[in-house]
């Protein structure tokens, strides 16, 4: 794997194996309100962002900022328990510092997710979508000055692990729809003529994460999965103001489906590394 010459990652990493022994190989990074999932992690460990060097804290409501280990089924799990954004006023370089270290711990998968706006009509609050491939309209790329920083993107959502994806939501009953991801920088939401744009370009789904996260795993050689929660629709797509308690709100109501889908797609992907 392609890591980088980063001295900040090995003193997180050092500081992290100090306290405890860990062999993760699938990492987890858990969006706006979907935090439910580390909560049924068996074996359950915790080290807060706090207590890692160089890892920034989330300033937002539905970010825990904590590192999570634990096992699903017989997988060993990294799970970041929240994300910081540019939205909040950090660098890119902090924005994917945990899913780099994710990759520095030992994973070689990692499942990304996040809550959404949903543009496609068939998208309405409380669905699913399974991230096929992204606009990234933020701005910026975490591979800016980095080695090595010609990534080829034509495949950044491994195929395989969408094909257990699919097949985790078949054997659970759940519907999962597959679209593509625009990334924007925020924090204010869209506005109606951008969304028109979305759709234009092709864009199903809207959110401020992951794009950047997706770009910096794949420069690191792990192999990368997403899934969107869609919390709302897009501005324009209904009479309502968007708000990020909303968000939370219509994530936590979305709990139940999204940790069981999480954890499937989890035991199957382990079989991949």
């Amino acid at each position: 794997m392609v890591l980088g010459a980063d001295p900040r990652l090995e003193a997180a990493r050092s500081a992290i194996l100090a306290k405890q022994r860990v062999s993760p190989v699938v990492g987890v990074v858990l969006g706006s309100g979907l935090g439910a999932f580390a909560d049924s992690l068996a074996n359950r460990s915790i080290v807060p962002y706090a207590e890692i060097p160089h890892m920034r804290r989330p300033k937002v409501s539905g970010h825990a900022g904590r590192l999570c280990f634990g096992s699903v089924e017989s997988t060993n799990v990294a799970c970041l328990e929240g994300r910081v954004h540019l939205y909040e006023g950090y660098p890119t370089v902090d924005v994917v510092f945990g899913c780099r270290l994710l990759v520095a711990l030992g994973c070689r998968v990692v499942l990304l997710t996040n809550a959404a706006g949903g543009i496609h009509g068939a998208l309405n609050t409380g669905a699913l979508m399974l991230i096929k491939d992204h606009l990234n309209l933020t701005g910026e790329n975490p591979l800016v000055g980095q080695s090595e920083a010609f990534v080829d993107m034509t495949h950044a959502y491994d195929r395989r692990l969408r094909e257990l994806a699919r097949r985790a939501a078949t054997e659970l009953g759940v519907r999962l729809h597959d679209g593509v991801y625009a990334g924007f920088r925020g924090p204010s939401y869209e506005t109606p003529a951008e969304i028109r744009m979305l759709r234009a370009l092709g864009a199903d789904a809207v959110g401020m994460s992951t794009v950047l996260e997706v770009i910096a795993l794949r420069h690191a050689g792990a192999r990368v999965g997403a899934v969107s929660t869609v919390t709302n629709l897009a501005a324009g797509l209904s009479d309502d103001e968007l708000s990020h308690r909303d968000v939370q709100e219509a994530a936590l109501r979305s709990r139940a489906q999204f940790v069981s889908l999480l954890a499937r797609w989890i035991s199957f992907s382990s079989a991949e590394v």
